[in-house]
C-alpha cells in the first residue's frame, strides 16, 4: 500500500483512517484506486481517480458536472471529494462512493448473473442520457464542433488514413441540422456504466463532458466497438428502435434514425483518432503504458468499421 497517497488521502477527506488502498487496472487517462475510508467510525469504501500525466481537463469541472448530474436523477456516484491541485495527492483528483457492480462489458454481455439487466439497459441507457440532456449546464463547458475538432486533429497528427478521409467527406456532405444544444456525457457506452442484476446502477467515466447536440451520446454508443462482439446495436444489448423509442418517451425528443447514424459515423471516425492519440502518448514517452500502445492497433477495426457504415 502506498502509506504516502492513504496519508494524504485522509487529510483530504478528514478520515480517521484509509486502508486497503490498492490501484485498480484499466484506465487510460486516469489512475484508478480503490480504498477503506473511516470516517467517525462508519466504514465505506471509496474510489480515487488521479489524472495521468499529460492531462489536462479539469477534474473539479467534473465533479461539478457529477453532482448536477446527481442532483437530476442521472445515476452517477456520490462526489466526496475532487480537486485540480496536485500539491495534495499528486495529481488532479475525484473521490468518489464506491457503487457496487460491474463494468466490464463481456461479462454484463455474456453472464448469467447478468440476464436479467440486459434486455433494460438500452432502454436505462437512454433515459439516463434523457435527464442529463434536460439539465441546466454546468458553466465552464466547451462546446466544440466535432467535426472541425476531430478534423484539425488529423491533420495535426500527420498520417494518412484515406479510410478516414472518406468519412470526413461523407460526413461533411450529409450533416443534419442540429436538434438543440445541451450538456452531454461525451463517452456514454457499455464500459463506462456500472451494471448490477437489476441494470443500470451508475454511470461513470465524465471526463468528455461538454456542450452538444445530444444525439451525439446516443450515436457513441451504437459505435460498433462499444458492443463488444455483441450483434445487438444500441450499448451491446438493444436494437436502434428500443434505443430511439426509449430516449423519445423521456425526454419527448424524437430522433431520426439517419441523425442517429449519421453520430455512429461520427463516433467510429472519433474512436479511430482517439486510438492514434492515444497511442502517441506511450510513443512520445508522455506516459509509457502497454494499454495505450495496444490501443494504437486498433485503428484498422475504426477504418473496416467505417467501411461497413458508409454507403
Amino acid at each position: 500500500m502506498d502509506s504516502d497517497l492513504a496519508h494524504r488521502l485522509a487529510a483530504v477527506l478528514g478520515a480517521d483512517d484509509v486502508g486497503d488502498l490498492r490501484q485498480l487496472s484499466g484506465g487510460a487517462s486516469r489512475e484508478t484506486w480503490s480504498a477503506e475510508v473511516d470516517q467517525g467510525g462508519r466504514r465505506r469504501r471509496v474510489i480515487l481517480q488521479r489524472q495521468r500525466a499529460g492531462g489536462d481537463r479539469s477534474m473539479a469541472r467534473e465533479a461539478d458536472v457529477l453532482r448536477v448530474a446527481r442532483r437530476g436523477g442521472v445515476p452517477v456516484p456520490e462526489v466526496l471529494a475532487s480537486s485540480d491541485d496536485p500539491a495534495l495527492l499528486g495529481a488532479a483528483f475525484t473521490v468518489l462512493e464506491h457503487v457496487e457492480g460491474e463494468t466490464i462489458a463481456r461479462r454484463i454481455l455474456r453472464d448469467d448473473e447478468f440476464a436479467g439487466a440486459r434486455p433494460v439497459l438500452a432502454a436505462q441507457m437512454a433515459e439516463a442520457a434523457a435527464r442529463l440532456h434536460a439539465l441546466e449546464p454546468v458553466p465552464g463547458l466547451e462546446a466544440p464542433d466535432q467535426l472541425q475538432t476531430y478534423r484539425e486533429l488529423l491533420d495535426l497528427l500527420g498520417q494518412p488514413h484515406p479510410a478516414f478521409e472518406l468519412a470526413f467527406r461523407w460526413l461533411d456532405g450529409h450533416r443534419p441540422p442540429p436538434t438543440r444544444t445541451t450538456m452531454v456525457h461525451g463517452d456514454l457506452r457499455l464500459g463506462n456504466v456500472i451494471v448490477g442484476a437489476d441494470g443500470l446502477r451508475a454511470v461513470l467515466d465524465w471526463e468528455l463532458a461538454h456542450l452538444g447536440d445530444p444525439v451525439e451520446d446516443l450515436g457513441w454508443m451504437c459505435v460498433k466497438a462499444w458492443r463488444f462482439g455483441s450483434p445487438h446495436p444500441a450499448a451491446g444489448v438493444g436494437s436502434y428502435d428500443q434505443l430511439l423509442d426509449a430516449y423519445a418517451a423521456a425526454s419527448g425528443l424524437t430522433v431520426e434514425a439517419e441523425v442517429l447514424r449519421w453520430w455512429e459515423v461520427l463516433g467510429t471516425l472519433k474512436w479511430g483518432i482517439m486510438c492514434i492519440m492515444q497511442a502517441n502518448v506511450h510513443l512520445s514517452g508522455t506516459a509509457r503504458s502497454h494499454e495505450l500502445a495496444a490501443i494504437g492497433r486498433r485503428v484498422c477495426e475504426n477504418e473496416h468499421d467505417l467501411f461497413l457504415l458508409l454507403p
